[in-house]
């Protein structure tokens, strides 16, 4: 009976997993696939620690400033992801860093694209960085207050790109933002931006 029962959890994960229709961004190995961009001054060593992959995940350190992107560009999407700050900061870190969608060229720091905000005070919350929103964005500070995990464990952030410039974010299945923006397309990215920040099982979904 236990070994029937087990079989059919098996199953119902297998079929979930089928009908889920996410791809991976990340390996769970590499940063294949994806490129990087740091303030002009960043220095050869630190960019070469700045982001890192260990255990399954991608483990950015904050410095120097930048950002790695795709190579692909996306539009009408979602794009899920697995992220965590850990206790161990770096001195007088504010737990910034952002996710960045519809990322336009040129490329530098930061560059024209939406940012749902990554920092743990107000994740998901819309920044729209060198362009403006269409309309009035939303944030939900209540419900992000009661969807949020505490630092040192691991959230889950969904975003929603529609092909009408409308951004919704989820954190832990909670909506908690929304907006609209004039860019539809881009590179997906996630900033470095001053503290230890965790990610894995980056995902996308191409809506139809």
């Amino acid at each position: 009976m236990r070994l029937l029962a087990s079989l059919i959890l098996l199953i119902a994960a297998a079929t979930a997993r089928a009908d889920d229709d996410f791809t991976p961004l990340f390996d769970g190995q590499s940063l294949a696939g994806w490129k990087f961009q740091y303030v002009p001054n960043a220095k050869e060593d630190d960019i070469k620690k700045a982001f890192e992959v260990k255990d399954g995940v991608i483990q950015s350190h904050g410095s120097p400033m930048g950002y790695m992107y795709t190579g692909e560009k996306f539009e009408n999407y979602v794009i899920r992801y697995e992220w965590s700050f850990p206790k161990e900061q770096p001195p007088k870190t504010t737990l910034n860093t952002g996710l960045l969608v519809h990322i336009q060229e040129p490329h530098s720091v930061f560059p024209k694209c939406v940012e749902p905000q990554g920092r743990l005070m107000d994740h998901g919350k819309l920044f729209f960085i060198k362009s403006k929103p269409i309309g009035k964005e939303v944030f939900d500070a209540a419900a992000h207050k009661k969807a949020s995990k505490p630092q040192g464990e691991w959230n889950v952030t969904e975003v929603t790109c529609a092909a009408d410039g409308t951004i919704t974010v989820k954190l832990n299945g909670v909506e908690i933002a929304s907006g609209k923006s004039e860019l539809t397309s881009g590179p997906i990215g996630f900033q470095s931006e001053g503290a230890e920040f965790h990610i894995r099982k980056i995902e996308v979904k191409k809506l139809k």
